[in-house]
C-alpha cells in the first residue's frame, strides 16, 4: 500500500469509494490529497453513475488524524517565501466547503482516529458512522493553531459550551459521546462495515431528508455504543466554559474546584495562551454566520498563524517534530497577549479567500 497513491478513488456498485491512503502517517492530509478531492468530486458530483460518495482511512487505526501540518512547519524553514502555508490551507477550506454544499450523500466511515483535518472531511457530510475504534478530536490550541476546517461552524452548533469545551482544550471522545453530541449519526461495529456499503449500494438514496433515509439503511447494522459521559458533565461545561474571555474561564474553573476542574485547569496551561485567546474570538465572531463566511474568517487566521514569529511553529517543534512536549510560549501568558495581537488574526490578507 506504500507504493499506491496517498488518496484512492473508485467507482463500485453506484458509490464513489474514496479511500485515504497514509495509513503510516494516520492518512494524514497532504496538500497532493487535497488536490486529488478538488479535481475528482466535481466530476463525481456531476456524473449519473455515481449516487453517493463513501470516505475512509486506510489501516486499522485512523479515519485521519488532520493535515500534514508537520510540511507546513518545514517549508517554513527551508523555504520561507515558498507558497505552500497559503495554498495549503486555501485549498483544504475549498474541499471543506465543497463537502459541505456536495448534492449527493456524504457517508463517512469512521473506524479510527478522525481529528482536526479529519472532521473538516467528515462533519460537514450528510452521515457518519462510527466504529469502537472511533477518537475524535480538535486538538489545535496544543500546536497553537486554531480548530479550523469549518469547526467555527460546526462547534458553534454542538449543546450548550461544548463546543467551546472541545475547542480549547482538545478533549477526545469516544463513539457514545460524539453520537449523543451529534457529530456522528450511527455506531456500528467495524466488522459490520462492509454490509453497511452494499447495503447503501443496494439503496435507493434519492430524495430526502437523507440522514433519515441513510439511518433506515444503517440501522439493521447499528448498535448501542454504550453509556455517553458528556451528560454528566455538561452542567459543569456549560457553567464554567459560557465566558467572554479565557481568563474568565480560568476564573470559573478555580472557584469550581474538584477534580474534574482541576483536570481542565491542568490542560488549558499546557496550552498557547495566543490560541486559547484566538479560538475563543474565533467562537464568538463566527457564530450564527454561513459557512462560507466561517472559511473566508478562519482563513485569515490561518495565514496570521504561518507568520514565522508565531506561537505555531514551536508547537509543531514541540509536539510533532521533536516530541519534547516542553513548548516555549510568547507571550508565556494569558495576561501577555493583548487584544492587537487577537485582532489581528482577523484582519482581511491579500489573497482573501472567497466564495461565489
Amino acid at each position: 500500500m506504500a507504493d499506491e497513491a496517498e488518496i484512492l478513488f473508485e467507482v463500485k456498485d453506484g458509490l464513489g469509494v474514496m479511500t485515504l491512503n497514509r495509513p503510516r502517517a494516520l492518512n494524514a492530509l497532504s496538500v497532493g490529497m487535497i488536490r486529488e478531492m478538488e479535481r475528482m468530486l466535481p466530476r463525481w458530483e456531476n456524473d449519473p453513475a455515481v449516487k453517493a460518495v463513501i470516505v475512509r482511512g486506510a489501516g486499522d487505526k485512523a479515519f485521519c488524524a488532520g493535515g500534514d501540518v508537520a510540511f507546513l512547519a518545514r517549508e517554513a524553514k527551508d523555504n520561507p517565501s515558498g507558497t505552500g502555508r497559503r495554498d495549503f490551507f486555501r485549498e483544504e477550506y475549498i474541499v471543506n466547503r465543497r463537502i459541505y454544499r456536495f448534492a449527493k450523500p456524504w457517508i463517512s466511515l469512521i473506524d479510527g482516529i478522525d481529528m482536526g483535518g479529519g472532521v473538516g472531511l467528515s462533519v460537514h457530510g450528510t452521515y457518519s458512522i462510527a466504529t469502537e475504534k472511533f477518537l475524535f478530536a480538535m486538538p489545535e490550541t496544543a500546536i497553537a493553531l486554531f480548530p479550523d476546517v469549518g469547526g467555527g461552524y460546526f462547534l458553534n452548533r454542538l449543546p450548550g459550551a461544548l463546543g467551546v469545551f472541545l475547542a480549547l482544550t482538545g478533549y477526545r471522545l469516544r463513539a457514545a459521546d460524539a453520537l449523543w453530541a451529534g457529530i456522528v449519526q450511527a455506531y456500528v461495529p467495524s466488522a459490520k462495515l462492509p454490509l453497511v456499503v452494499e447495503a447503501l449500494a443496494k439503496a435507493d438514496l434519492s430524495g430526502s431528508p437523507l440522514p433519515r433515509r441513510i439511518d433506515a439503511i444503517v440501522a439493521p447494522f447499528a448498535e448501542e455504543p454504550g453509556a455517553p459521559t458528556l451528560p454528566a458533565m455538561m452542567a459543569d461545561i456549560d457553567r464554567c466554559f459560557s465566558a467572554d474571555s479565557v481568563e474568565e474561564i480560568f476564573a470559573k474553573l478555580k472557584e469550581r474546584g474538584g477534580e474534574w476542574a482541576g483536570k481542565q485547569l491542568a490542560v488549558l496551561q499546557k496550552m498557547s495562551p495566543l490560541s486559547l485567546k484566538i479560538t475563543l474570538e474565533q467562537l464568538a465572531r463566527c457564530a450564527n454566520r454561513s459557512f462560507e463566511d466561517v472559511m473566508t474568517l478562519e482563513y485569515r487566521m490561518s495565514q496570521a498563524c504561518m507568520k514565522p514569529d508565531h506561537d505555531f511553529f514551536e508547537g509543531v517543534r514541540a509536539v510533532l517534530i521533536d516530541k519534547d512536549q516542553k513548548p516555549t510560549w510568547n507571550p508565556p501568558t494569558l495576561e501577555g497577549v493583548s487584544r492587537a495581537m487577537v485582532e489581528a488574526h482577523f484582519k482581511p490578507v491579500a489573497n482573501d479567500l472567497t466564495f461565489d
